[in-house]
Parts: C-alpha cells; structure tokens; sequence
C-alpha cells in the first residue's frame, strides 16, 4: 500500500470541494466550459484591486537587494509592524509587530496555532457546518476533534457548547463570516462564547484558546457590524489571509494576531514562529509580504459579491428551496429538498451543474453554492436549479 490506512480513508472520506470541483474540470472538457455551471470552489472571479497591481509593480520593477532571501521567520518586522497598526486602529487594542506572525496563507496559519497550543489527544471544538480542512488540521497536532450543532439559523448552541468542554478542551476554532453558510456571528454570540469559555477556565484551571478564522472578515453585507475576537476573551487569536478581500488565493499570504491582553503572548508567539519554520513553512512568501504591506485597507469590490447573492437568494427561494439568508462570505448553503443531498445534487450533475453536498461540513441534508463566480454561471443555472426544484416538488 503506497499510503497509510489512516490517510486512505481521510482521503476516500473527505475533500467533497475539490473531489467536485475535479468533477467541474472533466465536464468543461466534455461539453465546454459555456455549458458547466461550477459552483464547487471559493475561488474569487473578481480580480485584486487596482492598489495590489500598483504595489506589485512597484517590488517588480525597482527590487530592493535581497528582496528574494529568507528574512525572520516571522516575516519581515515592516509588514508586521503594518498589520499591528491596522489592528490597532480596528480594535483600539495595543498591538505591536511582535503581536503578529506572517504565514502561508490561513491554512498555514491555523496549522502554526494549533501544533503551538494542542498537545496530542488535546480536544480542539468546531460548530457545525465547518469548513472541513478544519479536522484534519486537527488531526495533524494528533488532537482530537468535537462538534457542537449551531441552531435554525447556523448560529452556535451555547448551551451544547458549555456540555461539550472538557478539561481536556484547548481550543474552540469559529468562522465568521461562516464558510458554508454565509452567516456572520452578532455581538451577543461573542458575549456568549467568551462567558462559557472564561466560566469553564475557572473551573479546570486551564487555558482555553479562542481562534477565529476572519478569512471572510471584509465580505459582509447589509452594513453588518463583524466583531473582532479580542473583545470578548483574553485568550484570543485572529488568523486571516489576503486570499479573500485582496483575491489572493494562490499566492499564500496571511498572517496569525495574538491578542496583546493575553500575559503569555510572548511565549505563544514565540512557539508560533518556531512552528512556521518546523511545519515546513519557514516564512510566508517574500514577494507578497511587501506587497501586502500597504493595502491593509484595500479590498476588492465586494458590492459584486453582494449583487450576486441577492440574485440567487431571491431566484432559489422563489423556486421553494429553504436558506438562511446569507449576511457574508460568498457562499450559500440551502436545505436539499430530500434527506439524502447526494441525490439531489446527482440530478443536479447531469445538468453539468455542481455543488457541494453538506456532508463535506459535516450538515448532511445540504448543499453549498459558492457564488464567486461570473454572472453567466448563475444566469445558466438557474434554470437547472429550477427545474430539479420542480422534479423534486418544490413549490
């Protein structure tokens, strides 16, 4: 056998996205990429902002020496005295450059804080739907996954939360804006984590780390409010990527922010840049650090995610599928009109329309629809969509 049992099955088990997003490829070579509608993966169509090419031109064609060479492994003090200062000025919180670590995108990011924090057989606690690279990040740091259910509108269930922490329990991980849904946690969810968590480390006389994954943080609509973390624990931990608000996804480039109220920072950072480089990273990519440098506050146009969303909201709830609206990210997550996802989106396939069943997120009975796409793929769709609606009595 070429690989071990373990990944053998995660690997039979998981990757729903990329398994159909595969599946998105062989159809555009059969048919024609004008007759695939691929919703499978949160790979941005719109492209980075004017600013990201200006500064992109400007390390291109005046380099400074060794521009190129590795530089600490927590990337260079510049860009992170940048992203302190903006956190700063977000949060009124005293961030420092030594608060922050550059690294390979999100990913790579929660990799660095999770082999940091989590001992093996560790309890890492993740709301469902979750985005499913979570668990086997998890896994990597030999912890232990446990899922707590969100309510009617995706939102966490504070009471199963409270039942589910342990002695054994290092960190809860959230998302907001919540890939699959879409949903954005309010104020008083905030409140309510950092009350449960603060309760349950008076009680076990641990630590208990609250890291939120803000890769999504500026794609929110309807003038919503997107608290940060800090604010409501002092064990807190923001990890992010330019992948999103910038459509950076393949140049790998985010970074970890360790709240500066928590005594341990420096030890925590410290371990966090010593597993940059032990995982494999050894530093986030040198190009892109100086890039990013000044466009703290540059984003695409996230107007155009809005528009789309509120396209198929209003087409897909017409046509009788069940949503909780969407208040962010670009995604969308209806109810499957059967029990079994994995029917209904077959029917779906064999219109070459694809999207991802909820089982990936661990919320059987779903499906994702992510909607950074062009306007001709929702314009083809919908009537794919349409019809399956009707073909399984929706109204």
């Amino acid at each position: 056998m070429a690989v071990s049992r373990k990944l053998k099955k995660q690997m039979s088990e998981g990757g729903w996205i990329r398994k159909m997003f595969e599946e998105g490829i062989a159809l555009k070579k059969k048919f024609g990429e004008e007759n695939v509608f691929d919703f499978s993966l949160g790979n941005p169509v719109i492209e980075p902002p004017r600013q990201f090419h200006r500064e992109l031109r400007k390390w291109a064609d005046k380099p400074l020496a060794g521009i190129h060479r590795y530089m600490p492994n927590a990337g260079y003090p510049e860009t992170r005295a940048s992203v302190a200062k903006y956190l700063a000025s977000q949060t009124g919180l005293l961030f420092i450059g030594n608060d922050v670590v550059m690294t390979c995108g999100a990913a790579g990011g929660l990799n660095v804080v999770l082999k940091t924090i989590v001992e093996a057989g560790g309890e890492v606690i993740i709301f469902t739907p979750y985005f499913a690279e979570y668990i086997y990040y998890i896994d990597n740091v030999q912890g232990v996954t446990v899922t707590v259910p969100t309510d009617d509108q995706f939102l966490p269930d504070i009471k199963a939360l409270e039942k589910a922490i342990t002695k054994k329990t290092k960190a809860i991980i959230i998302n907001s804006p919540n890939n699959p849904t879409g949903v954005v946690y309010n104020e008083a969810v905030f409140k309510k984590i950092g009350s449960v968590l603060r309760k349950k480390e008076s009680e076990f006389g641990t630590e208990i780390y609250l890291i939120s994954d803000d890769v999504y943080r500026r794609l929110v609509y309807d003038e919503r409010k997107c608290p940060y973390v800090f604010d409501y624990h002092p064990h807190s931990i923001l990890v992010t990527s330019y992948s999103k608000d910038l459509a950076l996804p393949g140049e790998r480039i985010g970074y970890v922010a360790v709240n500066p109220e928590d005594g341990g920072r420096d030890e925590l950072v410290a371990g966090m840049v010593f597993c940059n480089r032990t995982l494999g990273f050894v530093n986030a990519p040198a190009l892109m650090q100086n890039v990013v440098r000044n466009l703290q506050e540059a984003s695409v146009d996230i107007s155009q995610y809005e528009k789309k969303r509120d396209v198929l909201y209003k087409s897909l709830t017409k046509m009788g599928y069940s949503i909780v609206k969407p208040q962010g990210a670009f995604y969308i997550f209806p109810k499957s009109p059967v029990a079994d996802e994995i029917k209904f989106i077959d029917t779906l396939l064999k219109q070459n329309v694809l999207v991802v069943p909820g089982k990936g997120f661990g919320a059987p009975g779903y499906f994702r629809i992510s909607y950074c796409v062009d306007d001709r793929v929702i314009e083809g769709a919908l009537p794919r969509f349409k019809k399956a609606a009707e073909e399984f009595g929706l109204s």
